[in-house]
């Protein structure tokens, strides 16, 4: 059976849609600075346009993004996890974003609740571990939700804290705040949870860590990396 194209009924070409989606969760762009960059190429599209292309592909690519990504980690090891909380404010009520990373710095897993209880650490690892399997080490801060959730799932002797350990997941934390600024702040809890996995798959797609390669492969790493977002819901 033929898989039908996401694009099918929109008179906009597939190629400015994955672009207009690439600027806007990629970069930290308003939807009327990716209108105007995109207004520079010739091509007149309303913000609200970007808007809800990103609404409706947004997920869609990042669904993508995740499963050819899972296919590819499935061959190594789950040899330690980071795991991490920021607080975030909408509509002047605390929230809080939880994410685990791998020991590369890939984002496995962005959780969104209301409390940071031991009940909203245990759910939020019994997720991750669903879908990623069980990390050998997990490392924490402090935080006395986690000892209590890892005590619950009998991972307790797993867990490692330091003051210096998770900086790997403090540090993970920067693309999402720059992207939180250009956005002035999130309004609804959905919104947040949907922005952050789609957020954190595309900056895992692009993410070449270009410190540990030379020039030459950078830029074959993130010409492959282009390629393949341009063929992202491709019939």
């Amino acid at each position: 059976m033929t898989k039908r194209s996401p694009f099918r009924y929109f008179k906009t070409s597939a190629e400015v849609i994955r672009l207009a989606v690439m600027l806007y969760v990629r970069f930290p762009l308003s939807l009327r600075n990716v209108e105007d960059l995109l207004h520079e190429r010739g091509i007149e599209i309303s913000h609200e346009t970007v808007r809800f292309w990103w609404n409706r592909f947004g997920p869609m690519f990042a669904a993508e993004i995740r499963k050819k990504r899972a296919s590819r980690m499935r061959a190594y090891s789950n040899w330690q996890w980071h795991l991490d909380e920021v607080f975030v404010k909408i509509n002047g009520e605390t929230h809080y974003l939880w994410q685990a990373l791998d020991h590369e710095g890939e984002v496995l897993e962005s959780f969104v609740t209301k409390r940071r209880d031991r009940k909203a650490a245990l759910k939020f690892i019994k997720k991750s571990m669903k879908r990623c399997g069980r990390p050998q080490i997990i490392v924490t801060d402090r935080l006395r939700s986690y000892g209590a959730a890892m005590k619950v799932i009998g991972n307790a002797p797993k867990q490692e804290t330091g003051r210096w350990l998770n900086n790997r997941a403090e540090n993970s934390h920067l693309p999402f705040r720059r992207r939180e600024r250009a956005m002035l702040r999130f309004r609804r809890m959905r919104s947040l949870q949907k922005f952050a996995t789609v957020h954190s798959s595309v900056h895992n797609h692009f993410n070449q860590e270009r410190h540990l390669y030379s020039r030459n492969n950078f830029k074959l790493n993130r010409t492959a990396a282009l390629a393949e977002w341009r063929q992202l819901g491709a019939a």
